[in-house]
This record gives structure tokens, sequence and C-alpha cells, in this order.
């Protein structure tokens, strides 16, 4: 039970990894205060990428700041960079992937535009480069924009990925109109709502939606997350996984203020969810290294009116609903979102009569499944974009 709490929440920047150089590129979005456009999907302002933070392959990048819905249901706004493959464009223009990235924390500095991609990263979107797809990668509004991220709720996430699509549109580049999802951990649960509301969510835009692509996929975390308190967890577990709860729990107080998710903490466990808004990740596992996790609790979530329907609405995977080809790809390896995560996902949409296929990678952990899975979701996403 206690290996459950790590489903769904690893593959943000990874501690082996080399220091990342960091830009804004000319354009430092954290105070924007100028005007949102009423219209989801608008294109505030674009600079140039900073070439130092371009992934392999790349012969054109952007950064752009757009307009998106939040948690609240407000316009508000996000980042996002465009990589372009280098040759000549396809009659109609590069199809599109749209790349949704993992856990990177919720301070403003983790956005991910901001930032060179991990070695992984960089060779896993190269490859897409490769294929003559262009990527465009939303940082999720509030990611280095004002408001907190809100980490983990799918229906803002897929606010954030549709409308960078529709936004990447406005920049006069050489785009078809075609395009999928690919995304990896929370990426992957980003993904998979952002295909299950595509079609409604770029109505009227033009756009043609054709299927996702989802690795390391987190559902149903949400009832394991419910049964914290002040008796659960009943050991200490690892830093990354007391990181990844303390970022859960401040985007879910900051989603449901009328619930007081603060009151259910300790003076310890407010401080933990207050540094939990402004740090990355590394830093954040370095607060809560040999936090004992239930002593942060002074009451159980489970006091919250209606937690679990609370939970479910914030953070549940859909499972129904899909109107295009969907491909999950899991590591039976995988210690952050071990198997029975996707497997239960997976189950769920073949009951449901669900677009699914599953491909199983028996000797990949979380983060050998992203380019393994390539061999398979290469010649997917060539079927569904052709």
């Amino acid at each position: 039970m206690i290996a459950a709490l790590t489903l769904g929440l690893g593959g943000g920047m990874a501690t082996a990894d080399a220091p990342r150089y960091r830009s804004w590129s000319g354009m430092d979005t954290r105070g924007y205060a100028g005007a949102i456009p009423a219209t989801a999907g608008t294109v505030i302002r674009s600079v140039d990428l900073d070439k130092r933070l371009w992934v392999p392959d790349t012969a054109r990048a952007q950064r752009f700041l757009y307009s998106t819905r939040d948690v609240h249901g407000t316009m508000a706004t996000s980042t996002a960079a465009v990589f372009l493959p280098g040759g000549t464009a396809p009659k109609g223009g590069w199809p599109v992937i749209a790349w949704a990235h993992g856990t990177t924390g919720l301070g403003d500095d983790c956005s991910p535009s901001t930032h060179s991609r991990s070695p992984r990263d960089s060779a896993y979107l190269a490859h897409w480069l490769k294929q003559g797809y262009a990527i465009v990668s939303t940082d999720y509004v509030g990611l280095g924009t004002p408001g907190l991220m809100s980490y983990l709720n799918g229906t803002t996430e897929a606010h954030s990925i549709v409308d960078s699509v529709k936004a990447v549109r406005q920049l006069g580049l050489p785009l078809a109109r075609k395009w999928a999802i690919v995304g990896q951990s929370q990426g992957a649960g980003a993904a998979l709502s952002g295909a299950r509301y595509a079609t409604a969510f770029s109505a009227g835009s033009g756009l043609d939606y054709r299927g996702v692509v989802a690795t390391g996929t987190p559902a149903n975390i949400e009832l394991i997350i419910g049964m914290g308190g002040p008796s659960f967890p009943p050991v200490t577990l690892p830093a990354a996984l007391n990181a990844y709860a303390a970022y859960i729990f401040a985007g879910f107080a900051d989603a449901r203020p009328d619930l007081d998710v603060k009151g259910l903490f300790t003076a310890q466990g407010r401080k933990v969810l207050e540094q939990a808004t402004r740090l990355c990740y590394d830093d954040m596992a370095a607060v809560v290294d040999g936090v004992n996790l239930s002593t942060m609790f002074r009451k159980p979530v489970s006091s919250l009116p209606n937690a679990r329907v609370a939970l479910n609405k914030y953070m549940g995977t859909p499972y129904s609903g899909y109107d295009r080809p969907i491909f999950l790809g899991q590591g039976l390896l995988d210690e952050d979102v071990p198997a029975p995560s996707a497997l239960s996902l997976y189950a769920q949409m073949k009951a449901n009569n669900q677009p699914v296929e599953l491909h199983v990678y028996p000797d990949k952990d979380h983060s050998g499944t992203v380019l393994t899975s390539l061999k398979d979701s290469t010649p997917f996403v060539a079927r569904i974009l052709r």
C-alpha cells in the first residue's frame, strides 16, 4: 500500500542530470500584469527562444505567452515553446505534437521553457523532430506566470495543452492543422485529459486532433492520497514521494479554498505546503527528506466534506469519453508509477469501449520506458497523423 503512494508522481527533473542552463529568452512572464485576451488560445507575445534551450535537430524555435483558463475557470496566462524541424515543410505544414512535461515543481522558476531539457527529454523530443513533426511544449498555466500551477489537475492541464496548439498557429509558422498529444508521467495524465477534451476545447479553431501517446501514466492515485492523515503513511517515505505529496496538497488547497485543505495540517505541514508552492523538485525533495508525512497532518484527509469526490474531480484520470486512438506505454520495473496504475486505467478504458492499446516493457523503469517505447509509438503516431 505504501508503494502505491508513488503512483503517477515521478518524471520531473532528475537529480542525476547535469545542471541546466536557464534563460527567459528576453520574456520574463512571472509578474505579467497586462491585458489577457478573453479568447482562450490567443498569443499575447512571442520571442525567439534562446538557442541554448533548443533541443537537438531544431531548425527554429520560439517562446510565447498565451491566454488560457486556470483551475478557477478564469482567464489566465501560460507560456510555451515551439520547436520546428529542419528542411522544407510538407504541403499543408508540419504536423504538430503537443508535448506534456513531467514534474518539475510549482514555483515560477521551474518552467521548462526557461531551462535546457534533460538528456532523456532532449533525445525524445529530437526523435519526433527527426520524424518531421513540430513540437509545442506548454509549461501549464501558472508555471512561470501569475497564479499557481495546478499539479495533476487534468482539466486545467488540458486547457493549457489545447490552447497552446491553438495559439501557436498565430505565429505564422508552417504548421498543419492535424496534431497529436504526447506526455510522460505527470505529463501523461495531462496528455490523457487533453485527449479527452481536445475536440471540445478546440471546437471552431479548425484544428484536427488525431490521438495521444502516454507513458508512465498516473491513474487512481487519488484513492491513496485520500488515505493521508495522522496515522498514514505509517513509515517515513523517500524524499521524492514526500515532495510529490506536498505538490498535490498545495495544488489541491489552491484549487479548493472552500474546503480548508490547509486546516488538515500542523504548523510544520502548512510550512511545507507553502514551500511546495515555490520550490522546484530537487530543492523540495531536500526540504522534506527524512520527514514522516503522517506527522504533518492533524486531521485525516477523509474529514474533508465529500473528500473522495473532491479529490477525484481534482486529479482523477478520465477513462471514458475519448474519440481518438490512445497509446499507453508502461514499464514493469517502474517504481514511480507502478504497473497497476496504468494497467487499472487500461482495464477501465477497455470496459468502457475506449480506442486504447497497451504496450508493456518488462525490463524498463519509469524513465527507461520513454525512449524504449519509441519503437511502438513512432509507427502509432505516423499512422494517426498521416
